[in-house]
């Protein structure tokens, strides 16, 4: 009797220390904007998040905040790949006919735990 009773306690606290490790993908999308009187570049990150008015996306250094600064378009992909993001598309873009700058869009999996929902 006893082994039958350990057992279905076991079966019983088995899902609460199974971990999910179920993957899901998630796209970020980049802007990349040449900086004025500059060879280097800025980059704005869009992770589908609601924008709020005046509001500044571009893509900080995690420890001090300062810009992050890129010297090269190059520099800049070797970055988002470091960062574990794969590359889908890039395509130029043109803002009131003025201005041209550069979008991509990436992907990259996580473990859906990991992942907060902000709805």
């Amino acid at each position: 009797m006893k082994p039958v009773v350990i057992a279905l306690l076991l079966l019983i606290a088995a899902p609460v220390f199974a971990q999910d490790t179920t993957k899901i993908e998630q796209y970020c999308g980049l802007i990349l904007r040449p900086r004025a009187f500059s060879n280097k570049v800025n980059i704005e990150l869009d992770f589908g998040e609601t924008r709020r008015a005046f509001t500044d996306n571009r893509l900080r250094d995690e420890i001090t905040g300062k810009l992050k600064t890129f010297n090269t378009l190059v520099d800049a992909m070797n970055y988002m790949g470091q960062q574990g993001w794969v590359l889908i598309n890039a395509f130029p873009s043109e803002h009131n006919g003025t201005s041209i700058y550069f979008e991509f869009f990436f992907k990259k999996q996580f473990n859906k735990k990991d992942i907060q929902e902000d709805k």
